[in-house]
């Protein structure tokens, strides 16, 4: 078991930057490629960003790319997810996911892939 807690939500204006971390714990933590996803009100909730366990190899999202960045010290159990230049339309509550696995390097991009999930941040994004 995985349990996953997201802080570091909050209300910015456009072009500031947010730092998201996720504090998990339970016997396998330390065994869990990592991602980030966000749900705006009356859309499906979807991929932002993914880590490896082993923090090699990150993934990113197109509309995220070059603005966001996964990182994860594994030591302390954290990942988290610093956003910079947000825009309006990243508003949305952000939700930090974990997968145990095997692989030092596979990351995952789909909400299936994902056993475990945190409640969420709300992240707001005024114009």
């Amino acid at each position: 078991q995985v349990q996953l807690v997201e802080s570091g939500g909050g209300l910015v204006q456009a072009g500031a930057s947010l730092r998201l971390t996720c504090a998990a714990s339970g016997r396998t933590a330390s065994t869990a490629a990592m991602g980030w996803f966000r749900q705006a009100p009356a859309q499906e909730r979807e991929f932002v960003a993914a880590i490896a366990r082993s923090g090699s190899t990150t993934y990113y999202t197109n509309s995220v790319k070059d603005r966001f960045t996964i990182s994860r010290d594994n030591a302390k159990n954290t990942v988290s997810l610093q956003m910079s230049s947000l825009e309006p339309e990243d508003t949305a509550v952000y939700f930090c996911a974990a997968r145990v696995t095997f692989s030092d390097d596979n990351y995952y991009t789909t909400r299936s892939q994902y056993p475990y999930w945190g409640r969420g941040t709300q992240v707001t994004v005024s114009s």
